[in-house]
């Protein structure tokens, strides 16, 4: 089984997109009844469905404006800053320049008004120049000082409850003790552990033992025979191993896919789903040889749990798909695949640049990422004699694509991240 899924650097975006448009076998009575669906679910929405803090929030700060990205970056940052002082630099390098006046009552929400409120105060404290030695100045450098420690700890306060939004547990125990909510309500959960990135064999070790002590902890509530019913748990190969890149392909080859085979080997009599998570384009063929390793392990036979992350947004996507369902032919195994729009966008642009590429292995538009996605669905879909879907989306027009397009219902499934889009799958639900 070769490893190496090519793509052509020669090949213009337009080219891949106009490609994938000749793939797709979508007429115009086809989308016509994705449209009028999506509509359906949009409208169904609007009328069963308040929306969540965080909704509100995205509503009246979108991520493309500068007081959307600054909010984004503290929720990033603040948690994992060490002293006060770093902490006060960081609010006012975020919060001081930005025009939070221009959203002054802007919001249908009481709460974002107020929060408007609060930031546009702390942004007119945070701004005033303390080197004035007028009496006014001396002044507003009394307040900004005594300001800046209540400061800290409000905006840290509603970062934490912003990262609640996104974070279901600090533990394994906390994160299955709140997904119990939605379990009645006939949700299964994947756990992902986040903030994994090996940078010394010591730490690649610490990971193995933590999804260990996961898959364990999952494995009690593995009720059902059938998989997908039960929950599973997403690894990065990234993280059980400090050298994971191309260059030590061998020494990874040899050391880290053991790591992955005893994970896999310890999912399976835990009777949960096991997912490979997609990593960045350049590690993508060193992934396929791991994923091709572990798999061909006898000990896995016959069971339908292990799984494999796929980022649409990637140009080999349809590629990665076929090599996956020829790899379950061959060693005569069901596997899972979550198709993801993709999670490295930035870094990937940045990396191209850098080393010179020709070619982004990124679709660069939204618009091309979307049409990748629904080809790529189209293809999965076909091919659920070996491969069951998960289809992880938050977009309506793509679950009434998949929906449309599918056939049989039980075949697959749709996924969403903690947090999001949780009014449009319980509408689909």
């Amino acid at each position: 089984m070769p490893h190496s899924v090519f793509l052509n650097p020669l090949k213009s975006e337009q080219a891949a997109v106009e490609e994938l448009l000749a793939m797709a076998d979508i007429d115009f009575a086809l989308r016509s009844r994705i449209g009028q669906r999506a509509i359906e679910l949009v409208e169904r929405i609007r009328e069963d469905s308040a929306p969540n803090v965080m909704e509100l929030f995205l509503g009246e700060y979108g991520l493309s404006s500068d007081e959307g990205v600054a909010l984004m970056c503290l929720a990033e940052a603040l948690l994992r800053v060490p002293d006060g002082e770093t902490m006060d630099a960081l609010i006012e390098d975020k919060i001081a320049p930005s025009e939070w006046g221009q959203h002054l009552g802007k919001s249908h929400s009481s709460l974002i008004n107020a929060s408007t409120w609060a930031l546009y105060l702390t942004g007119k404290v945070l701004k005033e120049d303390d080197s004035d030695n007028s009496v006014t100045g001396i002044l507003y450098g009394a307040i900004k000082r005594l300001g800046e420690p209540v400061i800290r700890q409000a905006v840290t306060r509603a970062m934490k409850e912003m990262g609640r939004q996104f974070v279901l547990g600090e533990t394994i125990e906390k994160a299955m003790e709140r997904a119990e909510v939605k379990q009645r309500e006939g949700y299964t959960y994947s756990y992902d552990m986040l903030g994994e990135a090996a940078r010394t064999e010591r730490d690649a070790r610490r990971y193995l033992l933590a999804y260990s002590d996961a898959i364990g902890e999952l494995g009690k509530q593995s009720e059902s025979d059938y998989i997908a019913e039960n929950p599973g748990i997403s690894i990065k190969l990234s993280a059980l191993h400090p050298r994971y890149e191309t260059l030590k392909r061998e020494r990874v080859l040899q050391e880290l896919v053991p790591r992955v085979q005893s994970l896999a080997v310890l999912a399976k009599s835990a009777g949960i789903g096991f997912n490979i998570d997609a990593e960045e384009a350049g590690r993508l063929e060193l992934s396929l040889a791991v994923i091709e390793q572990v798999l061909s392990d006898p000990s896995l036979a016959g069971w339908d749990g292990f799984g494999v992350v796929v980022q649409a947004y990637g140009r080999r996507a349809p590629e990665v798909l076929d090599w996956l369902y020829t790899l379950a032919k061959k060693l005569d195994r069901k596997i899972m695949v979550r198709l993801v729009k993709g999670a490295y966008w930035d870094t990937e642009i940045k990396l191209a640049q850098v080393e010179a590429h020709k070619e982004f292995p990124v679709y660069t538009r939204k618009a091309a990422t979307d049409v990748s996605y629904i080809c790529c669905a189209q293809k999965l879909l076909s091919m659920t004699d070996r491969i069951y879907p998960q289809f992880a989306t938050h977009n309506a027009h793509t679950v009434a694509a998949i929906l449309e397009m599918g056939t049989d219902k039980t075949s697959f499934e749709f996924q969403r991240l903690h947090g999001m889009g949780e009014a449009l799958h319980d509408t689909v639900l």
